[in-house]
């Protein structure tokens, strides 16, 4: 079992968690689960976990405050599971840092899938490569999966580096908002969450964010990496 992946379910309602937890041991992941946020802030400080799948509305706190304090310490993958589909809570959760949105009404093995194709963008068990991407102030090194804007070390969600990646492989090549949902999102959501994932990715790069230098919007279309 020490081998095996571990995910961390958070969820209120015990059958939900018992059938995510049946279909993901049956996808060989080894499979925490807590039943609201302090019991599932303990787990994650007793144990590393390679995801976690995690509800909005549960009694006490809410999914967003747990997202909040992980994200104060790790970039550990986080997918938001919401009985909700408005684009509210969403944006919202994307914002604090969630890499993922996923509605209740998706099967299990879509949200399995959905756990998945986001372990498969952030493996530690790639294979290393002993060399740095830069473009401008901006460098990242592929190894290690660090990034530095200068002299400034910079911390990036899983999703966040990964796309940041992709720009800065491409200079000016012309992402549209349909490649960057199939590639990133194997084809699920919309404009607001690329608006909404290059937006923090803005605030962590740009000197400033209205005036991006590097992230830059194409009108109607998607985004380039500008870069100077």
């Amino acid at each position: 079992m020490t081998d095996l992946q571990t995910i961390l379910v958070v969820d209120d309602d015990p059958s939900i968690v018992e059938l995510l937890r049946d279909f993901l041991e049956n996808e060989q992941f080894e499979v925490m689960t807590a039943g609201d946020v302090e019991q599932a802030w303990e787990a994650f400080r007793r144990q590393a976990v390679q995801a976690i799948v995690l509800d909005i509305m549960m009694p006490g706190a809410s999914g967003f405050e747990l997202c909040r304090r992980i994200r104060a310490e790790s970039n550990v993958p986080i997918l938001f599971l919401s009985a909700r589909s408005d684009d509210v809570d969403k944006i919202r959760g994307l914002t604090l840092g969630g890499d993922d949105y996923i509605v209740k009404t998706a099967s299990p093995g879509e949200i399995v899938a959905r756990v998945k194709a986001v372990l498969r963008r952030t493996s530690p068990d790639r294979p290393k490569e002993d060399k740095v991407l830069s473009y401008g102030r901006i460098r990242l090194n592929l190894s290690t999966r660090e990034v530095a804007v200068g002299e400034q070390q910079v911390s990036l969600t899983p999703k966040e580096y990964d796309l940041l990646r992709l720009f800065v492989e491409h200079p000016r090549h012309v992402f549209s908002y349909e490649q960057l949902l199939d590639k990133f999102w194997d084809g699920v959501g919309d404009k607001h969450t690329i608006r909404v994932h290059l937006g923090r990715l803005r605030d962590k790069i740009e000197s400033d964010p209205n005036r991006p230098q590097y992230l830059v919007n194409v009108w109607g279309v998607g985004y380039r990496f500008g870069g100077s």
